[in-house]
């Protein structure tokens, strides 16, 4: 099977390295393009706090604001950082001639992966799976599952 446009999905675990050599065993000379792709999940930034009664302020502090503020900083601090760790893995990338890019999204990693490669037209989606057993995965779901069950093209899972 050719698969032209590969996405990768990468977090920064250790097993990003294995997922990224997973796709280039299975890129072949037909290949147009890899993108990289890594989801910030905004859950664990700084939220709102929504339990103080909505209203937002606590005499004349503004602490949605702050906290809005806060959770900005985070972001912006975070898209850096991912970024910076990007480069390395597009740099393996190029070392193998293949055309690359990155990029990130900020939500739910599962829908984004989906979403993303079903408008980049993706022909094949490579991540990784954590290898949570069966009440794990209930529990804390499992972005691989989703993936297999959600996505609009074919799905490697490199374990």
């Amino acid at each position: 099977m050719i698969h032209r446009k590969i996405l990768v999905a990468l977090d920064k675990s250790k097993q990003s390295e294995k997922v990224l050599q997973t796709a280039l065993d299975v890129a072949t000379e037909n290949v147009n393009e890899i993108k990289l792709f890594h989801c910030i999940n905004s859950n664990l930034l700084v939220r709102e706090v929504s339990s103080i009664g909505g209203i937002g302020t606590i005499g004349d502090i503004n602490i949605y604001g702050n906290l809005h503020k806060n959770y900005q900083q985070e972001l912006k601090q975070e898209i850096q950082k991912v970024s910076e760790w990007s480069e390395y893995y597009c740099e393996q990338v190029r070392m193998r001639k293949i055309p690359v890019t990155f990029t990130y999204e900020i939500g739910d990693p599962g829908k984004k992966i989906c979403d993303f490669a079903q408008s980049w037209d993706a022909d094949l989606i490579v991540l990784g799976s954590r290898g949570h057993n069966a009440i794990a995965e209930i529990v804390l779901g499992s972005v691989s599952s989703y993936v297999i069950h959600h996505a609009c093209c074919s799905v490697l899972v490199a374990r």
